[in-house]
């Protein structure tokens, strides 16, 4: 089975068998291995470096754990992980999801459980990264709004006209100048900020 979309992906296990394993197989499924570690904090000085696609690590290694190594990797980048193990426990499960843990793989590994491993955790973090994105879009569009709506009232109250003729006139504006409405907007505001200071400097 080969991959559609080929990942680096680092490797990381205290079992020398185990990283004979990942290390032989991971080329076989059509991907690349990008680093192979011992410790978690090997692991994570590879992943300084440079950052890979995906992380398959053990969680029980030397000097930090593969979960620990996660955590700190993600405060680099967000990176996908599958975390290798003998049991699951339940204490540390949703701390893992949390750290972009994706996928588990109990041991011992085979190749038959690498393959749908590696497909599951590419792909429910890409559906996780596309619900980040449509929920910051969501934010930053309401923040938007915000803005233009009160440049709106400053040009309602400055140029004596309605609120659907400031609305057309700044958006006529933005059009003509090729840039966004919001532009305009935070334009707009910074204009009422002089005037309102030039009213306070003559009042003095």
């Amino acid at each position: 089975m080969i991959a559609a979309s080929p990942l680096k992906i680092a490797v990381a296990d205290d079992d020398r068998d185990v990283r004979d394993f990942l290390e032989r197989f991971v080329p076989v499924l059509g991907h690349t291995v990008h680093s192979v570690a011992r410790t978690g904090r090997e692991l994570l000085e590879h992943c300084r470096v440079s950052a890979p696609d995906l992380i398959i690590a053990d969680v029980k290694m030397p000097d930090m754990t593969g979960l620990e190594a996660v955590e700190a990797v993600n405060r680099i980048a967000a990176i996908p992980a599958i975390l290798v193990t003998g049991h699951a426990v339940p204490a540390w499960l949703d701390k893992a999801k949390e750290l972009g843990v994706m996928a588990y793989l109990m041991k011992p590994v085979t190749e038959h459980d690498l393959a749908p491993a590696i497909a599951l955790a590419r792909r429910q973090f890409d559906e996780v990264q596309a619900l980040r994105r449509e929920a910051a879009d969501l934010r930053q569009a309401l923040e938007d709004r915000k803005v233009i709506e009160r440049a709106k009232g400053a040009v309602t109250r400055r140029v004596g006209v309605s609120e659907d003729e400031a609305y057309r006139r700044m958006r006529k504006l933005a059009s003509n100048h090729n840039r966004k409405l919001v532009e305009v907007a935070h334009q707009v505001l910074s204009a009422e900020e002089v005037f309102a200071a030039l009213e306070q400097a003559d009042q003095r």
